[in-house]
């Protein structure tokens, strides 16, 4: 993936994160931190979690989050499993999951809905996953995905097909939008899903924005 379409990706997540206003987010496989050291850096948040599998990128994270200068936000780190996230961050405002459902096994998609949309429910989830459709246009050939860790690459329908499903089960409203790059009849390099509780981090109108 391109760095400007990279780039593209973290600032369409950052702008939900911005509309909605939450006081704690988790950053389900943080990675090193791209998303998350942005959200300390430009967003004013009491509490940041970041839970990865990876030792070794949660060490370059806390490397990275030393030379960051943030808002005072408390932050944690947590070598885990989206398939078990801890019950103890339920009610959280918001999850972020940056490209990280396709380094699921397609069958563990279930226990992976359970753990965030049922145990932790936090009152927004933003979903981003490459755009199978957009694949050509990055010179993948079609027997291949983007990353050899990936176990699928959805196309717009059956992406927006899962999370209506989603949805519809756990109670939360959900839309669905291109990011990272809008080729007409392509769409995206990736997909994002932003779900709502009713009632609950709702995007704020221009009327309620501070400036």
């Amino acid at each position: 993936m391109t760095a400007w379409l990279h780039e593209l990706r973290l600032q369409a997540v950052l702008d939900v994160i911005r509309d909605r206003a939450p006081r704690s987010v988790l950053d389900l496989g943080c990675g090193d931190g791209d998303l998350l050291v942005r959200i300390v850096g430009d967003i004013a948040i009491d509490r940041v979690v970041g839970v990865d599998l990876c030792e070794r990128s949660l060490a370059r994270l806390r490397t990275r989050l030393d030379a960051a200068r943030g808002h005072g936000s408390t932050v944690e780190l947590l070598c885990g499993s989206l398939l078990d996230v801890p019950s103890r961050f339920s009610g959280f405002d918001c999850a972020v999951l940056v490209e990280t459902i396709e380094h699921l096994d397609a069958d563990h998609l279930g226990a992976f809905e359970r753990s965030v949309f049922q145990r932790v429910r936090p009152a927004t989830v933003v979903v981003t996953t490459p755009n199978a459709e957009f694949n050509d246009l990055l010179g993948v050939p079609r027997h291949r995905f983007r990353h050899p860790d990936h176990r699928f690459e959805w196309d717009r329908a059956r992406f927006q097909r899962w999370a209506g499903g989603v949805a519809k089960r756990q109670g939360y409203a959900v839309s669905c939008s291109d990011i990272a790059g809008r080729h007409p009849r392509l769409g995206g390099a990736s997909q994002m899903a932003v779900f709502d509780l009713p009632g609950m981090n709702q995007p704020m109108t221009q009327h309620d924005k501070v400036a």
